[in-house]
């Protein structure tokens, strides 16, 4: 039986992203740009939900399918 890692992946991708967030090279654009600097934190944001939602959509389809005889 395959081992399911749906969860950490989709973990690690969070963290990933809040840390991206959260690090002192990404002030650079902030300070920069001023309020348009958030933009591309905003782009990880939603790149980072997006790849979470696919992530755990095929683990439920995968939970959802009867397994093969």
């Amino acid at each position: 039986m395959k081992r399911d890692h749906s969860t950490l992946k989709a973990v690690l991708i969070g963290l990933g992203a809040l840390l991206y967030g959260a690090s002192p090279i990404d002030l650079i654009p902030e300070i920069l740009a001023g309020p348009l600097g958030f933009g591309d934190d905003a782009v990880v944001l939603v790149g980072a939900g997006i790849a979470i939602w696919r992530i755990m959509r095929k683990r439920s389809l995968r939970r959802a399918t009867p397994a093969a005889p």
